[in-house]
């Protein structure tokens, strides 16, 4: 309903449940918006200048709450965390304050159930049912959508290869923009030995970043 605002800072504040909650002003409206503190830290240096906060409206029977994020891709990534079993919207905050988005994506796609349970009320069950169906979900949907990056002639090596290009699509990036980072970033010679998925991801980001 409300992809994204855009507007100036008006005030940020935590309350005692560490909830972040934004007030942006867009037109001399103001929009409360509950934010991770990770985008708290970067508006507050914003000063007076304007932001684009990306949004996702939760509406139940007694209240619509209005949640913001720093990209599409992270909003998006809120999403798939909602809609695994236990996981609400407060504990999928948690999870992106206290991972990010690439180090949360890369987690759940390798099932790194020590670095997800790293979040506060996150436990090995439920990181264990994160990192099951949320990689699930992206495995059916590279294979439906027929993003495998098979045209790539150099690229990670083929046991490291789903993990890399699942993180990257899920960050948001598609076929084609994955194809072409990976293409260029396999030039580097240390990279393209690698046979580390983290290396492969930061590298791609940083490329595609430019």
């Amino acid at each position: 309903m409300i992809s994204y605002l855009k507007g100036t800072v008006a005030t940020i504040q935590k309350t005692a449940a560490n909830r972040v909650t934004l007030v942006l002003d867009v037109k001399q409206v103001g929009y409360e918006v509950q934010i991770p503190w990770r985008l708290a830290q970067h508006l507050q240096a914003a000063g007076d200048e304007p932001v684009q906060v990306f949004t996702h409206l939760q509406i139940r029977e007694d209240q619509q709450i209005l949640y913001g994020f720093a990209s599409a891709a992270e909003r998006d990534l809120f999403r798939q965390l909602v809609s695994v079993s236990g996981i609400g919207a407060q504990l999928a905050i948690a999870l992106i304050d206290t991972l990010g988005l690439a180090d949360l994506v890369q987690a759940i796609v390798t099932g790194n159930i020590r670095v997800l349970s790293k979040t506060p009320g996150v436990g090995k069950k439920t990181a264990e049912r994160l990192a099951l169906e949320l990689k699930t979900k992206l495995a059916e949907w590279r294979n439906t959508s027929g993003t495998a990056t098979s045209t790539v002639s150099t690229g990670p090596a083929p046991e490291i290869l789903e993990d890399v290009e699942l993180t990257l699509f899920a960050i948001g990036y598609s076929s084609e923009e994955v194809s072409q980072a990976l293409a260029v970033v396999s030039q580097d010679n240390l990279v393209a030995k690698s046979t580390n998925p983290e290396d492969w991801i930061k590298n791609a980001i940083a490329w595609l970043s430019q």
